[in-house]
């Protein structure tokens, strides 16, 4: 009897030990993607991924100074310090986005990216990003083809593992056919797209459901990507006589487009719209963005405050002028903010200390970011859902009546507002 005291003492003493290690039963996953392990001294890898470079560059500079800043007011996991190292280029394009993959899947120390800029890069990054159990969350894509229709069918593009706080596109075309609509009369509109998921994807829901609040779409029409001759595809579309037209194109394709719309017999009076892709510093100060109806996320956070950092949007942008000596160019730097601080609390609630090191459950991330409800964040309650929707779906109209002012995204006076979901 005295030597079976003796055994379940030891017993007992090893189990205050293995807690002491910190053995933790109630940490997010079940292992079954693999765990990444820190050592001490070790710092927590996740990256950017974003366009930095390029014609697209105004999305992604905010976009990865967001995810700095978040990582940086965030602090440590478990005293582990995180890091996001050198940001890579999505280059907004699929090359872009899976050459980029194939680098961050090749380090299994990484256990999360914060990207891609653009739906396109997102759409052959996730795969690789997917398939090798890490997780992506992006603050600016948008395509419908990356999570779902919003009606619970799976998208072509889903991949476990992707999420986003950016709005799903099929709330920013219903939130642009409603305004078109019903806020300025229009009874026939076009669309114009570049191929890319994120052009098509915005277009096809703008027609969908001009068209089921009573509209006339008369066409749907592509320019390619480099073109700089746009009166053949708008003689297309003037044939239609739409009375308003919507091309959410990237520059420097837009740039050319609504130059050139009012030399085109049929064009001259048409409403022009269009959306987040252009919705920029540089295209605003161009004499041909006057009076376009651009729609866009609502970044008029206000007082909202990020619960894992405790900073309020207000703060977080005032930070980003004075590190950055300029306001963001894009309105997405806020939902990249966001994307950070949910993959960092996912990576804590799914971390244990083991002895001296970290032992990271890459499964217990997602399960994390799959349940998340009732998140404060600077874009507003944030809530993730089985397809990684997790965006505030808050959408915005407004114009730009004199570019010779620069106005920035967030200095435009908002006539329409919209909240999906």
């Amino acid at each position: 009897m005295k030597k079976l005291f003796m055994i379940l003492a030891m017993l007992s003493s090893l189990s205050l030990v293995a807690a002491a290690c910190g053995s933790d039963s109630d940490s997010a996953g079940d292992g079954s993607l693999g765990t990444v392990t820190v050592e001490s001294g070790a710092e927590v890898q996740i990256r950017s991924l974003n366009a930095i470079t390029g014609e697209v560059a105004f999305l992604g500079v905010p976009n990865q100074r967001g995810i700095e800043q978040a990582v940086a007011d965030y602090g440590d996991i478990k005293g582990f310090s995180v890091t996001s190292g050198a940001g890579l280029d999505d280059l907004c394009s699929a090359d872009g986005g899976q050459a980029a993959a194939q680098q961050i899947v090749a380090d299994e120390q990484i256990v999360g990216v914060i990207g891609t800029s653009c739906s396109g890069a997102a759409a052959a990054a996730s795969p690789l990003i997917s398939d090798n159990g890490l997780v992506m969350i992006s603050g600016s894509n948008t395509s419908p083809t990356l999570t779902s229709d919003t009606a619970g069918t799976q998208a072509e593009n889903f991949q476990p593992g992707y999420y986003r706080t950016a709005h799903n596109d099929i709330f920013q075309g219903q939130a642009m056919a409603d305004y078109a609509y019903n806020v300025l009369g229009l009874r026939s509109a076009a669309a114009i797209h570049d191929g890319d998921p994120y052009t098509f994807g915005l277009s096809q829901a703008f027609g969908d459901s001009f068209e089921e609040l009573g509209g006339t779409f008369t066409a749907i029409t592509a320019i390619a990507k480099g073109d700089t001759d746009m009166v053949p595809v708008l003689t297309e579309i003037a044939a239609g006589s739409p009375e308003g037209l919507f091309a959410p194109l990237f520059q420097p394709e837009s740039d050319f487009l609504f130059e050139q719309v009012r030399t085109v017999s049929g064009m001259e009076g048409a409403t022009l719209l269009s959306a987040d892709a252009s919705l920029n510093s540089d295209f605003l100060a161009l004499e041909q963005s006057k009076d376009i109806h651009f729609s866009g996320p609502d970044t008029r956070f206000g007082e909202n405050k990020n619960e894992s950092t405790g900073k309020t949007a207000a703060e977080v942008l005032a930070e980003y002028e004075a590190a950055n000596g300029e306001a963001p160019s894009a309105p997405f730097w806020g939902h990249s903010y966001d994307a950070t601080t949910l993959l960092l609390d996912a990576i804590d609630a799914a971390s244990t200390v083991d002895g001296d090191d970290l032992v990271i459950d890459r499964a217990g991330i997602r399960e994390y970011l799959y349940s998340v409800e009732g998140y404060s964040g600077l874009i507003g309650t944030i809530n993730c859902d089985q397809y990684g929707d997790c965006g505030s779906q808050k959408i915005t109209i407004a114009q730009n009546p004199d570019p010779s002012l620069n106005p920035g995204p967030g200095d435009l006076e908002v006539l329409f507002e919209y909240v999906g979901g």
